[in-house]
């Protein structure tokens, strides 16, 4: 390994811990800044807590521009863009478009696929590090179908997964009920992904901030980086609100806010913030045993010791953390269609999480060094795969700044591909 280095990481969210965590067991000294308070519960805390290999399609992908249209006119469905005139908005629509092409999800779907399985196993070591009980279950993943149609559709995808090596079983109604009969549910079937896993991600995060800190982390909260000093190719340090801090290698990690860094330094990174949405029901009526994902109306449905958290949509306004009662109403609305033992009542005094997703154009995420900077490196642009992907992105970026060659090819990660 190459000597020991300072690293400096921008971003105290689930990637940013994860870099951090796998750079300190390689011995180097870690500093993470975060613009917001430790208790701050972001992207990394309220999403549904998947771990899906079965996710090897990029969001960005024949079908889903037609479907956004389609959708984008109901402020209650899955995905809606807030109307607004931005040019960077209009400039991640048209590399989105571009980038939604059977040739690109052909490239992209196998490197998915291996990193999500080499996450998996990573989970599956934090998970027997002492102390590290955050509510691993690896019994897969349901894809329930409300219609015929939508089982079909997603039969034809459970094909294209065996055919990747990623496990898909197609079940009938009886079958899904035999397999979770804790949990009343009005559909037409659904497919097993036996391979996908959950956990409850409040107890993910501090059990890595613990690992961390153990490892001799340090924290630097309420601090938000404002600029940056340079030398020729190289930054020598980052200025924030709480002063300057040098390192010998830096790491954006900052989730949707990470362009506005980056535009500092002049580089191109195409991103809009998607918002989401959970509610989570610390009493349900009723507790399934598998997390699930309601296909046509796109929800997330996990279970978390007792509770259950019910979360989706993709709502692109700009780096804005409002929550629209209309958007949360949706979800309810939907949830009760494939949830008959439910009433809307239940959703009475649950206080809504919101995030924001990075999302970058052709749903891939941005990881990696940038060629403009000899010791600047990013791992952001996760969307909704974040925490999925988010230790091994920890690992490659270790690797990467350790000096190691990463067991993957990475350069359709690469954070210079719009530059």
């Amino acid at each position: 390994m190459a000597k020991e280095k300072s690293i400096l990481i921008i971003g105290g969210g689930v990637l940013g811990l994860s870099t951090a965590y796998y750079c300190a067991q390689r011995g180097h000294e870690i500093t993470v800044l975060d613009r917001e308070a430790a208790d701050y519960e972001g992207c990394s805390f309220g999403n549904a807590g998947m771990i899906v290999p079965s996710h090897f399609i990029p969001l960005a992908a024949p079908g889903m521009v037609a479907l956004g249209l389609k959708w984008m006119w109901n402020p209650e469905s899955p995905f809606y863009i807030k109307p607004r005139f931005d040019f960077d908005l209009f400039d991640w629509a048209f590399k989105f478009w571009q980038a939604s092409t059977a040739a690109r999800v052909n490239c992209a779907a196998p490197l998915l696929r291996d990193l999500s399985f080499a996450s998996r196993a990573c989970f599956e070591e934090l998970a027997a590090l002492p102390g590290n009980d955050f509510g691993l279950t690896m019994r897969g993943l349901l894809m329930l179908c409300k219609t015929q149609h939508g089982l079909d559709e997603e039969a034809q995808f459970a094909e294209r997964a065996n055919q990747l090596g990623v496990p898909a079983q197609v079940l009938d109604a009886k079958q899904t009920a035999a397999l979770d009969p804790a949990v009343t549910l009005d559909i037409a079937g659904a497919v097993l992904f036996p391979k996908d896993a959950h956990l409850t991600p409040g107890r993910f995060m501090a059990a890595l901030r613990a690992q961390c800190e153990s490892a001799g982390v340090r924290f630097k909260w309420n601090t938000e980086a404002t600029g940056f000093a340079r030398q020729g190719q190289r930054l020598t340090s980052v200025r924030t609100t709480r002063g300057d801090f040098a390192a010998d290698e830096v790491v954006i990690a900052g989730g949707s806010w990470s362009p506005l860094l980056a535009r500092e330094l002049g580089l191109r990174l195409p991103m809009q913030a998607g918002k989401g949405y959970s509610l989570t029901l610390p009493k349900p009526p009723q507790l399934p045993q598998l997390c699930s994902i309601f296909t046509e109306a796109r929800l997330a449905v996990t279970p978390m010791g007792k509770a259950l958290r019910i979360g989706g949509t993709m709502e692109i306004a700009g780096l804005n953390e409002d929550i629209n009662p209309v958007r949360v109403r949706g979800i309810i609305k939907s949830a009760l269609t494939y949830l008959p033992a439910f009433k809307e009542s239940d959703f009475d005094a649950i206080q809504p999480w919101r995030g924001l997703r990075p999302c970058s154009p052709d749903g891939l995420p941005y990881v990696g060094r940038t060629a403009k900077f000899a010791n600047l490196s990013l791992a952001t642009g996760h969307a909704m795969m974040g925490l999925s992907l988010g230790p091994i992105t920890g690992q490659l970026l270790a690797q990467i700044l350790s000096g190691e060659t990463p067991p993957f090819d990475l350069s359709l990660l690469s954070p210079d591909r719009y530059k």
